[in-house]
């Protein structure tokens, strides 16, 4: 899979006690000077099924980004960042059910030594099951998620084959 300019992906290491079967990536979408946004997303499998599923497979995803301190305040943020995961999902044609999450939005003040060092940030732990079949594949889940990223990080996510542009100088 090819993903976005700037989204950096890594294997980590992946529930052992949930699936008998499990994957796990992280990622970081780049911004200047630090990440706009992070995740992990998690592939579990269990052959045998699972009733809580109502499936084999089950897709676990947490991301968080940094946002504006007026973001977190705002009492309609939960239900336009789930609408972020729901609008992804749908928009990469995943066949999906059983969608469940929370969406968390806080923000910390700092006082003393961190007095200068308020943070703001919004949270969203998403699973899902996916049906996969030979016209629904993971690969679709994977765009879907790439997009989520990218869009708690404020950044829209991008039509199939358009790419951006590198930052930078032009001579």
């Amino acid at each position: 899979m090819t993903w976005r300019r700037g989204f950096n992906t890594d294997e980590i290491g992946s529930p052992q006690r949930i699936a008998p079967f499990s994957v796990a990536i992280e990622a970081e979408l780049a911004g200047t000077d630090e990440p706009l946004a992070s995740g992990r997303l998690i592939l579990l499998h269990d052959p045998s099924g699972n009733e809580s599923w109502g499936g084999t497979f089950r897709l676990v995803t947490y991301v968080r980004a940094d946002v504006e301190m007026e973001m977190v305040t705002d009492p309609l943020l939960p239900e336009v960042a789930w609408s972020w995961f729901t609008e992804a999902v749908e928009s990469r044609g995943c066949l999906a059910q059983a969608l469940a999450g929370t969406v968390t939005a806080s923000y910390g003040r700092g006082f003393g030594e961190m007095a200068d060092e308020d943070r703001a940030e919004v949270e969203l732990r998403c699973s899902w099951t996916p049906t996969l079949d030979d016209r629904h594949p993971l690969t679709s889940h994977l765009a879907a998620w790439e997009d989520l990223v990218g869009q708690v990080a404020g950044q829209p996510p991008l039509p199939p084959g358009v790419a951006t542009l590198p930052l930078g100088r032009r001579s």
